[in-house]
């Protein structure tokens, strides 16, 4: 309990801004690599998730999408938005970086349930719910026990779990799995495409 009140938050806090300034070259050029790849489209986007006890923030992201639209004025399917440099900024999982920035706002963990939608909250039963009584994080128990090959209600079963059993072992448990998984691309979210179904409601 003294880890997760009070420990794990200096160690997040401190391990971002660490991470932050070594990759801040990475950063810059990833920057300006994504403007120019998204057509003035811009480099970042925000959306509105789902925090701690269900407190709404903006997450920041690289947009690895253009905002093409068609002669209607939609958006081009996601296929055809997603650029070269998007790509390989998702199978490596750099699109997440920016969220270091969430993690010294206090808005987010390194480690924690990954925070979904915002329309998902009136649909999680009150276990389900419970995923949300820790910091959401860049990475997870879920994501490194089969991201995108679960059901909703496995990945809100592990979310909970976590959520019972935050420890700093754990934590390093889910950092070394997360380095692996990036390391060997596996179970990357291509983020706007059907990977996963919507969440329709608890079973």
């Amino acid at each position: 309990m003294i880890y997760r009140k009070y420990i794990k938050r200096i160690l997040d806090f401190f391990i971002a801004l660490a991470a932050l300034i070594c990759l801040s070259p990475l950063l810059i050029i990833v920057t300006i690599w994504l403007h120019v790849a998204n057509k003035g489209a811009g480099a970042f986007f925000l959306q509105e998730r789902p925090g701690y006890k269900g407190k709404i923030f903006k997450i920041i992201k690289f947009k690895t999408m253009t905002d093409e639209r068609d002669a209607n004025g939609e958006l081009l399917p996601d296929g055809d938005r997603l650029t070269q440099v998007g790509r390989f900024v998702r199978s490596t999982s750099i699109d997440e970086l920016p969220q270091l920035f969430n993690i010294l706002k206090g808005e987010m963990a390194l480690i924690g349930p990954r925070p979904l939608r915002v329309d998902y909250l009136d649909l999680y039963s009150e276990e389900q719910a419970r995923r949300h009584d820790v910091y959401p994080g860049i990475t997870g128990w879920a994501q490194c026990h089969g991201r995108n090959g679960l059901t909703w209600a496995r990945k809100f079963e592990l979310d909970v779990w976590y959520v019972d059993h935050c420890s700093f072992m754990v934590d390093c448990q889910v950092f070394l799995l997360t380095i692996k998984k990036v390391l060997f691309r596996e179970d990357i979210n291509q983020e706007g495409s059907a990977t996963s179904e919507n969440f329709n409601g608890h079973n």
